[in-house]
């Protein structure tokens, strides 16, 4: 019974004696504001994802460029960024990785949104786009038919 919960735990399911872990989708998210950070990563982290933070948009590009491309391809699901911020704005971070073949889908979420800005969001690529204040709920039901969690 215990190995029953340890398995269960993990993410991990038995199937006869072969134990088959589930990948953790893994999210990249970058915020500016300390406090949004913080609740965005722990409500995602609550329903199931991994999430690396970010202050600043540069920060998360350095981080996203300097693993190799097999571990990129593997390990990021879905990358979340404010649009204003300091260094790189979302939009900035868009066009970094417009060209880059198989970058993961990208929600942004702003304060400033405008009609335009929307626009230029979408034709770069972005799935989605969420205005402040949000509900943590519509960003979490968004999340998850990008990238289910188990």
């Amino acid at each position: 019974m215990a190995e029953k919960k340890a398995h269960k735990k993990t993410g991990n399911q038995l199937l006869g004696k072969v134990s088959i872990k589930k990948k953790i989708p893994h999210i990249l998210l970058a915020e500016d504001n300390h406090d949004m950070r913080t609740l965005l990563a722990m409500s995602l982290r609550k329903n199931g994802y991994e999430v690396t933070e970010f202050a600043d948009g540069h920060l998360m590009l350095d981080f996203y460029f300097s693993a190799d491309s097999i571990q990129k391809e593997a390990a990021f699901d879905l990358i979340i960024s404010d649009i204003r911020m300091p260094f790189l704005t979302g939009v900035e971070i868009l066009e970094g990785l417009h060209g880059c073949e198989g970058f993961p889908p990208m929600i942004l979420i702003t304060a400033f949104g405008d009609e335009e800005t929307h626009k230029q969001a979408y034709m770069l690529g972005a799935a989605a786009i969420l205005d402040k204040p949000f509900d943590i709920d519509e960003l979490i039901a968004k999340v998850q038919e990008i990238a289910p969690s188990y």
